[in-house]
């Protein structure tokens, strides 16, 4: 049973930087492409960036790109979203997912599978 646990959010000011990680376990990722979503209060959840475990190719939403960097370790089983330059609407709880799927463009929440619970973050201006 695939498990995903995030971890890294917190309060930080504008402009500021938070690592977000996301712990996977339960089968082997290589095959699947990890990716990170958030959701603001009121609004629907939002597609932020994605890596396909094997290749490492990526995708960032419009919104995120030049200022978000997604990772993986493979030896970790571990996923990374590295956010600098914190704006206060990046607040959200942040979710790591994991899809079965090959391509990384064009990804909505319908496309994972495995979620995880969430962190919180939230940028004060």
């Amino acid at each position: 049973q695939v498990q995903l646990v995030e971890s890294g959010g917190g309060l930080v000011q504008a402009g500021g930087s938070l690592r977000l990680s996301c712990a996977a376990s339960g089968r082997t990722f290589n095959g699947y492409i990890m990716g990170w979503f958030r959701q603001a209060p009121g609004k629907e959840r939002e597609f932020v960036a994605a890596i396909r475990w094997s290749s490492g190719i990526i995708n960032y939403s419009d919104s995120v790109k030049g200022r978000f960097t997604i990772s993986r370790d493979n030896a970790k089983n571990n996923v990374y979203l590295q956010m600098n330059s914190l704006k206060p609407e990046d607040t959200a709880v942040y979710s790591c997912a994991a899809s079965p799927l090959m391509l990384v463009a064009g990804l909505t929440p319908s496309d994972f599978r495995s979620w995880g619970q969430g962190t919180q973050v939230t940028v004060s201006s």
